[in-house]
Order: C-alpha cells, then sequence, then structure tokens
C-alpha cells in the first residue's frame, strides 16, 4: 500500500521457546513453522506434555504474543496503521468532496433543464439579462414579469380616442394599464400593426415590456414616456404628417418616442460624465444615457415574444433600428443647438422628398414632444414642473454630498419653479415651436400660443416673488432698526 517494494524485504524473527532462541525468516513459511513450535510444545516434550492445560495454553499464548510483536517488528505494523489511517481519513475526505461536487454538479443540471424547459416554452427566447444601469442591482427583467392574458383590454370611447389627438389631452387620469391600451390603440390607428404586419400580441407583450423599463422616477418614468408618444401622436394628425411622410417614418417617431428614455436612472449625463459612472465609460462620455435607451430599446426587440418588427426584412429593420437610433440620440439636450440650426437652414426650402430633410425634421419632431410639457393646459404641465424639479435636486443633492459640481438651475438652495420655467420656455420652448411653425403654421394656436401663456404665466409669478421678496426685505430691515 503506497511504500516502496524494499519495505518488505525478508525480514528475520527470533523466538524464546523454552530458553531456546529460535530464528526464523519470515518468509520462509513463517506458518508452518508456528505449527512445528506448536506441536513441539504440547506433544514432543514430555516434560511439558504433564503440565495442566491451562499452563499449556499460557505457554501457547506467549509464544503467540511473541510472534506478534516480533511480525509488528518486522513489518513496521504501527507505522502501517498510521499510514492505513491517514490515507482512509484522505480517501472519507475526498468522498465527502466528491460528494459535494455530485450535488453541485446535479444542482447544475436541473438548473439548466429548467432554464432550457423556459427557453422552449417561449419559443427559444434567449435568456433575459438584466438591463438595469447599476448592474449589481436586482432589477427588473428585459420581458414584462406578466404575460398577456393579465393585461387588461380596455375598450377606448369615442371621447377618448378624439382627444388622445390633441395637446390637451390629460395625462395624469390614466394607470399603466390604460396608458399601454392607448399605446396600443395608436400603433393600430396609424395603420402600422397592419404596415409592418406585426402580431398583436407581440405588440402588446412589447408594450409591456417598455412599461416594465422604466423606473420610477419622479420625473423620467413610464407616465414621461406616454405624454411624448401620445403628443406624437397628437402631432401626427396636427400636422397631417400621414400624407407627408412614409409609413415607415410613422413607425420610426412612435417607436422612438415609446422608447426614447428607457431605463433612466434619474441622474442626467453632466452626472454621469462627472461621476465617471459605468454608463460614462462605456460610451465614453458620448451621450452616455441616450446610448443606453437605444441599447435597452433593442435588447427588448431582440427577444422573439417582443420582436414587433419579426415580419420585415432584415434590411428594412436595419434601417428603422438607425433611424430610431438617431432620433433617441437627438434627445439628448446637449445638442438641442446643432440640431436646430440644422433645421433651421432647411424650413424655408424644405422638401419632403429629400431624405436628409425628413431625416433632420423626424430629429426636431421627438425633440418637441420630449420636451412638450408646457404646451399643455396649466393643470396638467405644472405637475411635470414639480417633479422634474424634485429629480434635480435628488441629483443636485447627491452632488453635493460627492463633491461634484451643481448646475444651479438644480440647486434647492437657488431655483424656484417660475425661475426655471421662464428661461427654458423663452430661450429653448419657444424658438423651437416657432421654427416648426414654419412649416406647420396650424401648431401656433394649439402648441406656440400655449407656450407664451405659460411663459406669461410664470413671469407673472416671478414678479410676485419678487415683490414678497422685496417686503420681506423691508420688514426685515425695519426690525432690525428698531
Amino acid at each position: 500500500m503506497g511504500s516502496s517494494s524494499s519495505s518488505y524485504a525478508p525480514k528475520t524473527i527470533y523466538l524464546d521457546v523454552e530458553g531456546k532462541v529460535q530464528r526464523v525468516s519470515i518468509l520462509k513459511k513463517w506458518i508452518l513453522l508456528l505449527c512445528e513450535i506448536t506441536f513441539y510444545v504440547y506433544f514432543k516434550n514430555p516434560e511439558q506434555s504433564q503440565f495442566p492445560f491451562s499452563e499449556k495454553e499460557d505457554m501457547f499464548q506467549n509464544v503467540l504474543s511473541q510472534v506478534a510483536e516480533q511480525f509488528s517488528r518486522a513489518f513496521r505494523i504501527n507505522e502501517l496503521k498510521t499510514e492505513v489511517t491517514n490515507r482512509l481519513a484522505m480517501l472519507e475526505k475526498r468522498v465527502e468532496l466528491e460528494g459535494l461536487k455530485v450535488v453541485e454538479i446535479e444542482k447544475c443540471k436541473n438548473d439548466l433543464k429548467k432554464l432550457r424547459d423556459e427557453m422552449t416554452s417561449r419559443g427559444g427566447a434567449r435568456v433575459n439579462c438584466n438591463c438595469k444601469y447599476n448592474f449589481t442591482d436586482d432589477g427588473k427583467k428585459l420581458s414584462p414579469r406578466r404575460d398577456v392574458p393579465s393585461y387588461p383590454k380596455y375598450t377606448l370611447s369615442q371621447e377618448t380616442i378624439e382627444a388622445l389627438k390633441k395637446p390637451t389631452f390629460d395625462v395624469w387620469h390614466w394607470e399603466h394599464n390604460e396608458m399601454l391600451s392607448c399605446l396600443e390603440y395608436m400603433y393600430h390607428d396609424l395603420g402600422l400593426v397592419k404596415e409592418f404586419n406585426m402580431n398583436p400580441i407581440t405588440l402588446k407583450r412589447w408594450l409591456l415590456a417598455i412599461q416594465e423599463n422604466y423606473r420610477d422616477n419622479p420625473f423620467h418614468n413610464f407616465r414621461h414616456c406616454f405624454c411624448v408618444s401620445q403628443m406624437m401622436y397628437g402631432m401626427i394628425h396636427l400636422c397631417n404628417l400621414q400624407e407627408k411622410l412614409t409609413m415607415t417614418d410613422m413607425c420610426i417617431l412612435m417607436t422612438a418616442a415609446v422608447c426614447h428614455d428607457l431605463d433612466h436612472p434619474g441622474y442626467n449625463n453632466t452626472y454621469q460624465i462627472n461621476a465617471k459612472t459605468e454608463l460614462a465609460v462605456r460610451y465614453n462620455d458620448i451621450s452616455p444615457l441616450e446610448n443606453h435607451h437605444c441599447a435597452v430599446a433593442f435588447q427588448i426587440l431582440s427577444m422573439p415574444e417582443c420582436n414587433i418588427f419579426a415580419n420585415i426584412e432584415p434590411e428594412s429593420f436595419k434601417q428603422i433600428r438607425q433611424a430610431i437610433i438617431t432620433l433617441i440620440l437627438a434627445t439628448d439636450m446637449a445638442r438641442h443647438g446643432e440640431i436646430l440650426d440644422s433645421f433651421r437652414q432647411k424650413v424655408d426650402n424644405f422638401d419632403f422628398t429629400n431624405e436628409e430633410h425628413v431625416k433632420c425634421l423626424k430629429m426636431v419632431l421627438i425633440k418637441c414632444c420630449d420636451i412638450s410639457n408646457e404646451v399643455r393646459p396649466t393643470d396638467v404641465a405644472e405637475p411635470w414642473v414639480d417633479c422634474l424639479l424634485e429629480e434635480y435636486f435628488m441629483q443636485s443633492d447627491r452632488e453635493k454630498s460627492e463633491g461634484l459640481p451643481v448646475a444651479p438651475f438644480m440647486d434647492r438652495d437657488k431655483v424656484t419653479k417660475p425661475t426655471a420655467q421662464i428661461g427654458f420656455i423663452k430661450f429653448v420652448l419657444i424658438p423651437m415651436f416657432e421654427t416648426v411653425m414654419k412649416l406647420f403654421p396650424q401648431i401656433e394656436e394649439i402648441m406656440v400660443q400655449p407656450l407664451r401663456d405659460s411663459r406669461d404665466h410664470y413671469e407673472e409669478l416671478k414678479q410676485i416673488d419678487d415683490a414678497m421678496s422685496e417686503v420681506s426685505k423691508y420688514l426685515h430691515s425695519s426690525v432690525l432698526k428698531q
């Protein structure tokens, strides 16, 4: 057992039998020798044969003891016992470890079987991956947690159908399932389901996956996604875009609107870049959020059960994909001036047959819809300001705690609702919508005028705030003088 052959070379033992030392070679039939010794003790020695049997037995035991002792020395029995014990312990440990491995292997096999069964039952869909911005979080799956059968079907009233086409639509009165039904209706109403041979069940599943991959941020949430999509649907009708653009353009505009802020973490690009987050590193500080929204959108579409474009030609999908990416990337406000200037250069001689002109128009349209809350009635628009400021304040608080630069318009100690809105409406919203108005004059009454009214509203609020501030200062100085 594990020793070299030299350990078992022939040995010699010595037995003391009646005072006579017997030299015995172990490998020369030691068992026969033992028998001879026993025969001699009992039968060949006449004197000993007269001993009582018990004494003979004692003598025999004495001989056996000597044999055992000599055997033990000759064969190093104690060392062998120790070695055997150690080896047994090692083998037991190995068996234990191998047993644990078997358990783990069986567990892995069971997990793989469950995964394979799940993939088979879902038509060969790939494994869901976590698309959360913080990839260590226990986040939502790309595919929806609930499936179509539990997705309530709503029948939209004629009143709702008409309201959906207008900027005055009140987005605060609708639950998530109702908003999903409205989005579903828009795709059917625009003819997109028929044109692109979309499976209606797949459309439902896709919308569910979209909804579940918007986070519960104060502002950048699924309701904001619905607002932007509903405004896009309204602009398509208001500007008669169905008569001027292709069905593919309609599909690109709507799908980009639905996907434009997927998995938004609630902290803007400035924070991502300054904090050197994973997204900023991944996208080299170039529109990290917008790139992430695109990536999540096409991760969802890559799953067969959510692929609304499954029945179109690969080349057509490639063009749609590229156009959707272009539009979502255009929502980065860092590119606002660049995109608006490009559109201004084209708008006076706009050509709907010119691919570059149409591309630029679509970029401006999604920008308009993305920041269009102030186009809506005051009671609908103003709560969005509160939501946005809450998200801004969350970011500025975090920036302060992490020692990062803080934008003045996000600092809760410096910004007010009027000051936050006046500059944005005057220098961003009105100029952009007035430029679009050159191409679509019909939006002036319904979209541009509400913006002017909103500007006036916040300027009045600011005047009141300023007046109150002056009164407060006067009273404070009067108290000090007394």
